[in-house]
């Protein structure tokens, strides 16, 4: 399965680190676009100067280890697409040239679901989209999980109880599932 990963689902750290991970674990194929990793770097930008260097280094090294998942548009692709928000139309035309079976995003009203099947794609919020692949794949996720979840501790010197930490990353039925 290929799921095209909009900036919104790259932005935040945990939940990045999570949907990359089970990548890695070949639970499924990840793809974007240059334009969509930009939109992660800048968004960052907003927390300072630091945090957009450091995300251009993150974006570098996912470039780097999956430059398999880069996604070029097409000229004139987008052209003949519609979406409620134009902005987001790169995101559509990237998951088509990619041959995405989904977009995974938080922007439900962005991306209408007819709009998305005409073209061959679905959308799903990353919650959704993981626990399907828990369901698939339950100690690969779990694993990832766990990974994360004991980075995150090492890093904050503080415990991080999954549940908690899944639910600050807009993950709580992934979450309740893992438990802990």
């Amino acid at each position: 399965m290929k799921a095209l990963l909009d900036a919104c689902v790259l932005y935040p750290t945990v939940l990045r680190e999570i949907l990359i991970g089970v990548a890695r674990a070949g639970v499924y194929t990840p793809l974007w676009s240059a334009r969509i990793l930009e939109e992660w770097a800048r968004a960052t930008a907003k927390l300072g100067p630091v945090a957009e260097t450091m995300a251009r280094g993150e974006v570098a090294a996912l470039r780097s280890a999956w430059p398999q998942a880069e996604v070029a548009v097409p000229e004139g692709l987008e052209r003949r697409l519609w979406l409620p928000d134009p902005n987001d139309i790169h995101v559509l035309a990237a998951a088509i040239a990619g041959g995405a079976d989904l977009i995974i995003t938080f922007n439900a009203t962005d991306f209408p679901r007819g709009a998305l099947a005409e073209e061959g794609i679905a959308r799903q919020d990353p919650d959704a989209f993981l626990l399907t692949l828990h369901d698939q794949a339950p100690g690969r996720v779990r694993s990832v999980c766990e990974a994360v979840r004991a980075t995150a501790e090492r890093l904050s010197t503080e415990p991080q109880p999954m549940r908690v930490l899944l639910k600050r990353a807009r993950l709580p039925r992934l979450g309740k599932r893992l438990g802990g």
